[in-house]
């Protein structure tokens, strides 16, 4: 091994590889950071449970004056205790009252510990509901940027396992609060009792407290790791689901089952290092109490002997002491549960702090009415320069405008920039420079729900809801009758088979819609952008995932559906090119032609070299795909 200095750095040459060695200020200024960022975190977590608590604070006041009132029932228990050993017993006095006085005292505890459990609960999981209500608004106002970056299992393991263990957290505030309440009135009474043998009892506490800390500080990293496992483990079971038909046509079960068992040893190994940290803390936890208690019986006992303290007072003192080991043991359990809680708003807080890079402006501007004598949905493409990152140009300088009623067929090779087209017009996206205009107002000027109200997609990958056809159709107005729905799928060519469908209209659909065909899907999608009503329709290579031979029938629906109103066609066949009034021809993100289909295939090469690409691949494809792979239909095509 060598080494040789690079600048301040001193390197090491081990085997042919370069090892930097780490200067050690720099590290641990590296490592404090690091800390300093776990803590804001954790602060932050905690700023977000405390404003979701604010809003139940009569409840959980509530629900802490009641465990408060359960403290000074169960305390009272020993003091009657006392009382009818030293009254009743040793001085012959009323023992029946003194026990009746007993069992009263325990009903009443019986009656607070239910009234004081279901606050705790039902306040808990109101607490969670919120949560999630405003994580799921929150992840439904994210840009689609986002949601092409982050991984579904792990949006829903912040929606699901990680508020169960806030909840776990809130339904533990106001027993916990009992409880300290509890040791407070507990250790005062011991030390008006007998202060020398409430000094030997309570000695153990502060062993307590610096054990209670330092499995605090250890435990949080570990809960993290274990949800961070957790939500890895939720992405490989989701995509394994959603692509099932994938991976069982491609018969690739094994390799989603050795991710799944990677994710599930990992998961293993991180609960099992924090169950180590649990198992070397909380019996120590639990230990130290016991230990007061050994020690309150053999010295109290002599006291009782020399007669300075009565047998009722013994009994008393140690019934109190035995009182203390639950508050004790749940203030370990609470430091557990707390710090689950934190990891897990550590993580609901890094999506519920995300802002979103797309929003409707402050003031926004209004579209012009439909009912006016003015032509609606001209849409304008000006000078649009836009990019998937600084890296990834997509177009560059495009500019397209589209009449009102017009239909505009894109075309272009793969990567050309006809999707982001669509993405752009839909503000899933912001362009980088340029312009975007619908009836003459930018995009963004307008209210993001009112620009998308205005815009109907049939994407080309449809995506079909688990419901019945008529409540898919109905999808953007939910309230439309069954006459609206029924039109809609009758000019997007689908009422005939959806009557043959089981039970027509009410019939479930399956997951994803994957008891239909895939042109039974796309025109059930097309209707249901009829029902939307838009001012623009844009069919997203509409007909890419239907057979050739089928094709002409959503050709006819999307004719009907096209008929007056402004229209852009992604589309690669012919047949369907050929039912727009002008096509564009993109490539490398410009527009290189415009004109008729006949009029670019004589004098457009690109075009020609374009459409000839497609074509062989669609044939391909159609070669490639076995007859067991294809969709069933339900109701037959």
């Amino acid at each position: 091994m060598t080494s040789a200095p690079i600048g301040d750095k001193p390197i090491a040459v081990l085997g042919g590889t370069t090892v930097v060695e780490l200067d050690p200020d720099a590290a641990a200024s590296a490592k404090g950071e690091a800390e300093e960022q776990a803590r804001a975190q954790r602060n932050l977590g905690w700023q977000l449970l405390w404003r979701a608590l604010l809003d139940q604070r009569r409840a959980l006041v509530f629900g802490v004056a009641i465990g408060i009132t359960w403290t000074a029932a169960k305390v009272a228990v020993p003091q009657l205790t006392k009382a009818a050993i030293d009254r009743g017993i040793e001085r012959n006095g009323p023992l029946l009252a003194w026990s009746l006085f007993i069992a009263g005292a325990g009903l009443a505890t019986g009656l607070l510990t239910a009234g004081r459990r279901y606050l705790a609960f039902r306040e808990s999981r109101w607490t969670e509901t919120l949560l999630r209500e405003r994580i799921f608004a929150h992840i439904q106002r994210l840009h689609v940027g986002y949601h092409d970056r982050t991984q579904t299992g792990q949006l829903m393991s912040r929606a699901s396992s990680d508020l169960q263990q806030v909840q776990q957290f809130v339904v533990m505030i106001p027993i916990t609060l009992s409880n300290v309440a509890q040791l407070f009135a507990v250790t005062l009474i011991l030390v008006l009792t007998d202060w020398r043998l409430a000094i030997v009892a309570l000695a153990p506490l502060p062993f307590i407290n610096v054990a209670s800390r330092r499995f605090s500080s250890r435990i949080h990293p570990a809960v993290l790791a274990v949800q961070n496992e957790q939500a890895q483990l939720a992405s490989v079971v989701e995509e394994s689901v959603s692509g099932v038909r994938v991976v069982k046509g491609l018969g690739t079960e094994s390799v989603q089952f050795d991710k799944l068992r990677k994710e599930a040893d990992d998961i293993r190994a991180v609960s099992l290092k924090a169950a180590g940290i649990r198992s070397r803390f909380l019996p120590a936890i639990d230990l130290l109490p016991s230990l007061g208690l050994i020690a309150v019986l053999g010295y109290g006992g002599h006291r009782v002997v020399n007669g300075d303290l009565s047998i009722g007072d013994l009994v008393a003192f140690n019934v109190y002491l035995t009182m203390l080991v639950w508050p004790l043991r749940n203030i370990g359990m609470m430091v557990a549960l707390g710090q689950r809680a934190a990891a897990a708003l550590v993580r609901v807080h890094e999506v519920l702090s995300t802002e979103p890079a797309v929003r409707s402006p402050k003031q926004p501007r209004s579209l012009p009415a439909r009912h006016t004598s003015q032509p609606v949905g001209a849409v304008s493409f000006e000078n649009v320069v836009f990019g998937y990152g600084d890296e990834h140009r997509v177009l560059n300088d495009l500019s397209v405008s589209i009449a009102p009623g017009e239909s505009v067929a894109v075309v272009g090779a793969t990567g050309s920039g006809k999707s982001t087209i669509v993405r752009l017009l839909l503000r899933f996206y912001d362009v980088d420079q340029g312009r975007i205009t619908l009836d003459g107002i930018d995009l963004r000027k307008l209210d993001v729900h009112e620009l998308r109200r205005n815009i109907g997609v049939v994407f080309e990958e449809t995506f079909l809801f688990n419901d019945s056809v008529r409540n898919n159709i109905a999808f953007a107005k939910p309230d439309a009758d069954l006459a609206t729905v029924e039109r809609a799928a009758r000019l997007a060519g689908a009422h005939e088979f959806i009557m043959r469908l089981p039970e027509g209209y009410d019939t479930p659909i399956g997951e994803r819609g994957f008891s239909l065909s895939g042109g039974q899907r796309q025109r059930v999608a097309i209707a249901r952008a009829i029902v939307a009503d838009p001012r623009v329709l844009v069919l997203d290579d509409a007909t890419s995932a239907v057979d050739p031979s089928k094709e002409h029938e959503i050709r006819d629906a999307m004719r009907t559906v096209m008929e007056g109103r402004t229209t852009i066609v992604i589309a690669h066949r012919p047949g369907t090119i050929a039912l727009a009034d002008r096509i564009v021809l993109i490539d490398e993100g410009r527009v290189v032609a415009v004109g008729q289909h006949r009029e670019l295939l004589d004098t457009s090469e690109r075009y020609r070299e374009v459409l000839a690409a497609w074509a062989v691949r669609d044939d391909t494809a159609a070669a490639e795909v076995p007859i067991a792979a294809r969709t069933p239909v339900v109701g037959g095509e």
